[in-house]
């Protein structure tokens, strides 16, 4: 069975779930950003066959979200490193984080977010930069609005 494809909707969250949306990619991402760069340490650290992970490295290379960067001649051996859009979806993976923490929780460590000024655990929100308001409490609603041409 074929998976239905994304990329031609119009929510910005369906578009997003098209190159993210398989859960390899988010814990490549995940691992990504925890300084993973190589085949052989995704695949250690995952436990994913060869073959899926190197469909899953293709397309965050193909959306964006990783750079191929080759660090080996002979033999050829790349490492994938973070894009400017990759660095874009950590708040995505601390919200997750934040979630599954509160909802999931493991039964013997966890993960946290830590202040390195403090020392103190936080907990990521969503704010208006103009109000300083969580943006998920009263008085902020998601809208569609249509976007200008820009021939126009």
């Amino acid at each position: 069975m074929q998976r239905k494809s994304f990329s031609t909707m119009q929510c910005p969250i369906a578009r997003g779930l098209e190159h993210v949306g398989e859960w390899w990619s988010i814990l490549i991402l995940r691992d990504a950003f925890r300084g993973l760069t190589r085949f052989d340490a995704f695949s250690e650290s995952l436990g994913i066959a060869p073959n899926m992970l190197t469909r899953r490295l293709n397309a965050l290379v193909d959306a964006g979200l990783l750079a191929r960067r080759q660090y080996n001649e002979r033999p050829p051996r790349d490492e994938y490193v973070l894009t400017p859009r990759g660095k874009d979806f950590r708040p995505v993976l601390l919200a997750i984080l934040a979630f599954g923490n509160k909802h999931f929780p493991p039964d013997d460590r966890t993960v946290q977010i830590v202040n390195t000024d403090n020392g103190e655990t936080v907990d990521p929100l969503l704010l208006d930069p103009a109000t300083g308001r969580r943006v998920d409490g009263p008085g902020y609603q998601v809208v569609t609005t249509m976007l200008q041409d820009a021939a126009a």
